[in-house]
């Protein structure tokens, strides 16, 4: 029996409904005594959710920042998906170019260094067809300084000197897509100005939750969303998500939690949707399918040293208590069980 369904059965039934049937009464039949009111048992599902506004989006959004100071030649464009080898904008007249890897582009690299970070940048180079004289591990050789060299050349930096320069790389983990351009044409960057914010190619759905709704936020949590068409789509919650800060505030807010939902088709789903306009996304925290329900107000706590529940079953001018146990409660009805019910039956009722 659910906690919360005793206490709200318990609280209806003091106020306005006779509670105080005996175990003698939840045996035997009676007549005279009917309920103020009668309604049936149906079979139904009962869900427990909560609805809120959400918006359209994409995974893994983060900003890019330049590590060096300079400025934009050529914004980024927003939108655009950018893959391995492609420009994400220009600084100094210079490319700085995506490429993947888990490892962030911490240091310049030259002939004689070593690290990951080296390993990463020539399987770039070398899944780029710059890798004939090319053998890739961790060292950073008179090979890597060449296929550089011809790298640079490809892209348009007249000085090719076979070096990666601080800020000329940008290590992502796959292809990205420009959330927002946040440098425009001319602006003045460095390390503590956002250049542009990216995020995956993969469309999820954003909403926020209240602070004592966490246990919403768990993976994995089931999630209906309506899109801006009208369409639904089912999904499931994927984690939470650093919020955004307010506009002219550098901090983030803190009035909720925000849910990043993923969708089961995302792709299929999202097609043709205005990407600024508001979804509603319906969170469920708890199903019940095809179960017996009653409204909470037909429940009667039993009297006796047996306690429990009961429902008054209503036969013509006949009535009699029949213990049940009850379950889970949604929209104002509760989910009994018990040998002696079925569907349809007449039950009593506390007047309304």
């Amino acid at each position: 029996m659910a906690v919360g369904a005793v206490t709200a059965v318990a609280a209806l039934g003091a106020g306005t409904w006779l509670v105080t049937a005996s175990n003698h009464d939840a045996r035997d039949g009676k007549k005279g005594d009917l309920p103020p009111a009668t309604t049936e048992i149906t079979r139904t599902d009962l869900v427990q959710s909560k609805t809120v506004d959400g918006h359209l989006d994409y995974a893994q959004r983060r900003a890019i920042k330049s590590p060096v100071e300079g400025t934009v030649t050529k914004a980024a464009e927003e939108g655009r998906t950018v893959t391995a080898g492609q420009r994400l904008y220009e600084r100094d007249a210079r490319p700085v170019i995506l490429m993947y890897g888990p490892t962030p582009a911490f240091r310049a690299l030259k002939t004689g260094d070593r690290g990951p970070d080296v390993l990463q940048l020539e399987r770039n180079l070398r899944d780029l067809g710059f890798g004939a004289s090319l053998y890739v591990d961790t060292r950073y050789d008179r090979g890597t300084e060449a296929a550089v060299r011809s790298w640079q050349k490809a892209i348009g930096i007249e000085n090719a000197d076979g070096r990666v320069g601080r800020g000329d790389v940008v290590f992502q983990p796959g292809t990205v897509r420009v959330v927002s351009a946040d440098a425009a044409l001319a602006d003045q960057i460095g390390p503590e100005k956002t250049v542009l914010t990216v995020a995956s190619t993969r469309p999820v759905v954003r909403a926020q939750l209240d602070q004592a709704d966490t246990g919403l936020t768990v993976r994995g949590t089931k999630a209906e969303v309506t899109l801006p068409s009208g369409k639904t789509a089912a999904g499931k919650v994927a984690g939470t998500v650093r919020p955004e800060a307010q506009e002219g505030s550098a901090e983030p807010s803190q009035d909720g939690i925000t849910v990043e939902v993923t969708l089961d088709h995302p792709r299929s789903a999202m097609a043709s949707e205005d990407p600024k306009a508001t979804t509603s996304v319906r969170f469920i925290s708890e199903s019940r399918k095809n179960v017996l329900t009653v409204p909470v107000e037909a429940v009667v706590a039993l009297r006796g040293e047996n306690g429990g529940y009961g429902l008054q079953i209503v036969q013509g001018d006949t009535t009699r208590m029949v213990r049940v146990t009850t379950g889970m409660t949604a929209g104002g009805r509760i989910e009994v069980s018990g040998s002696g019910i079925s569907e349809g039956m007449t039950v009593g009722v506390a007047k309304q």
